[in-house]
């Protein structure tokens, strides 16, 4: 009876998972065996025929390889600068609270917002960038308009938006480590890099699993601020995944297309998560 009382009060939980998390995905590896439907013609199976469109596709590979660039460049610097930003607003300071809520602020602001913000700051000749360049002198720079400045560019935006919201984990996670850790290891004249890499560190780990796993998967969702400061642009420079799957999904209306891109990206994030618990899990340390 208390095994059926307990699935009862999972149900609501489990209905809603399978719902908006399940069914659609399995819907989406189903629709990508099929040709989109268009106006009086129905679906066709189609077979492999929309994964081998897709390995011939050349804009495929370009987001692939864009976001690939961006988790790589934005997950350990938006986990290096939380920590760091953890590490300071956890001791005592004057202000420290309103330090905190300085740091934490861009989280709360929507991506769209943030987006625009930014496109202000990258703005030739007009922008806060290039004003303060020509201020010293330096040329101006189409950060957004240069295929060699434009996806730095994006990955400064995330970062920037990111590591606020990962400060927080951090920085719980350091409030519950008890100060006699600390204590004991200055007695045993450890010094600070030696008490932060065998003691902290170590202790931190759980928490660093979660960040880096929540920073992978924002690294490939990653699509408002593309479609508010670039569309992909110059050249697909800076098209991501996601949104090449918008663009193929509602601009060109391919469906079937849409939901095979989808499907890699499923893929991509759940074997990269994988082994992230696989290997990472081994080195994690849990209170």
């Amino acid at each position: 009876m208390t095994q059926v009382y307990a699935w009862l009060l999972l149900l609501p939980a489990v209905a809603l998972l399978a719902a908006f998390t399940h069914y659609p995905a399995l819907a989406t590896i189903w629709h990508s065996f099929y040709t989109t439907p268009k106006g009086s013609r129905p679906a066709r199976f189609a077979g492999l025929d929309n994964y081998a469109a897709l390995l011939d596709d050349p804009v495929f590979w370009q987001a692939l390889w864009n976001n690939l660039w961006v988790a790589l460049v934005t997950v350990p610097l938006s986990i290096a600068i939380s920590l760091a930003m953890a590490l300071w607003v956890d001791r005592r300071l004057p202000g420290r609270g309103l330090l905190r809520m300085a740091y934490f602020t861009p989280t709360v602001l929507p991506m769209v917002a943030v987006a625009n913000i930014w496109l202000f700051f990258y703005t030739p000749q007009y922008g806060l960038i290039a004003q303060a360049m020509q201020a010293v002198g330096l040329p101006g720079v189409n950060w957004l308009g240069s295929r060699e400045t434009v996806l730095p560019a994006m990955m400064a935006v995330t970062v920037w938006k990111e590591a606020g919201f990962f400060m927080i984990f951090y920085l719980a996670a350091l409030q519950s480590m008890s100060p006699a850790l600390r204590e004991a290891a200055l007695l045993e004249g450890a010094s600070r890099w030696q008490y932060f890499r065998r003691v902290l560190w170590p202790l931190l780990m759980p928490t660093t699993l979660f960040v880096l796993v929540n920073a992978l998967i924002n690294a490939f969702r990653m699509v408002d601020h593309v479609v508010v400061m670039t569309r992909g642009g110059p050249d697909n420079a800076s098209t991501l995944l996601l949104y090449y799957i918008y663009q193929v999904g509602f601009s060109f209306w391919d469906s079937a297309y849409a939901a095979t891109l989808t499907v890699v990206l499923l893929a991509v994030l759940a074997l990269v998560t994988l082994l992230k618990f696989r290997w990472l899990d081994r080195r994690t340390h849990y209170q």
